[in-house]
């Protein structure tokens, strides 16, 4: 379940390791844990799809790389 952060947590609380989402940001979480976030207020369900990944131009290759 994709969960956006209401709060912002404490410094130095992560979850398995891993530094919680600053406040506004969103993570994937697994259901049961997301659902209590939200139950608690500290978070609500991001419904929103993800901004659009901007595809990567190719670069030139230089004249060096072509030797």
């Amino acid at each position: 379940m994709r969960i956006r952060m209401l709060v912002q947590m404490p410094n130095g609380a992560s979850r398995n390791g891993r530094p919680w989402p600053d406040k506004g940001e969103s993570a994937e979480l697994p259901t049961t844990d997301a659902a209590h976030l939200v139950a608690s207020g500290l978070a609500e369900e991001d419904t929103e799809p993800d901004p659009p990944v901007k595809p990567r131009g190719r670069r030139k290759a230089s004249a060096a790389e072509e030797e």
